[in-house]
């Protein structure tokens, strides 16, 4: 990897970078899960999307940990890693911790509002984020347990999108 041209930017050059990535990240996605759905079917493309979504978050939340030096387990840690993780970022998920619990609301999705916008219906994303939660928390803490309160195809309230709970499991 040549990152020379980084060594020339100032930190408004490279943040304008970083969303420039931010963005190409999401579009990438988006266009790959479109061009399975055209090339094969909705069912295929569902699966691959589970499969990548849940291992690209254990290998993001495992390099997110070497790289930030984030040595916390449990729920503390988990949110500190997540925090780091692209698809938080580009979706700007609302974090809720509490003593026993995380909650995580999306009020906003970038994916479901651009599907709506061009006239597809919501995508079914609780399995491949279920997928991709459960990756992600078992590299924090093997401990952490996910559960969905709603997702699509789930009906959900107008202004959230999806809504989700991180707990430990209770010791033996």
């Amino acid at each position: 990897m040549n990152l020379e041209i980084f060594e020339k930017m100032d930190a408004p050059e490279l943040r304008k970078y970083i969303r420039f990535l931010l963005w190409h990240y999401r579009v990438v996605d988006a266009f790959w899960y479109l061009y399975i759905t055209e090339q094969f079917d909705q069912a295929t493309a569902d699966q691959l999307n589970e499969r990548v979504w849940g291992k690209v978050a254990a290998m993001a939340a495992k390099d997110l940990v070497e790289r930030f030096d984030i040595n916390e387990k449990g729920l503390k840690g988990f949110v500190e890693a997540l925090k780091h993780f692209p698809w938080c970022i580009l979706v700007g998920y609302q974090i809720q911790e509490k003593q026993d619990e995380v909650l995580i609301s999306v009020p906003s999705c970038p994916t479901q509002e651009a599907r709506t916008r061009r006239g597809l219906d919501e995508y079914d994303c609780k399995e491949m984020h279920r997928s991709e939660f459960s990756t992600f928390a078992k590299e924090i803490d093997d401990r952490i347990q996910v559960e969905c309160l709603f997702a699509p195809p789930d009906s959900h309230p107008e202004d959230m999108h999806c809504q989700w709970k991180f707990s430990m499991k209770p010791e033996v």
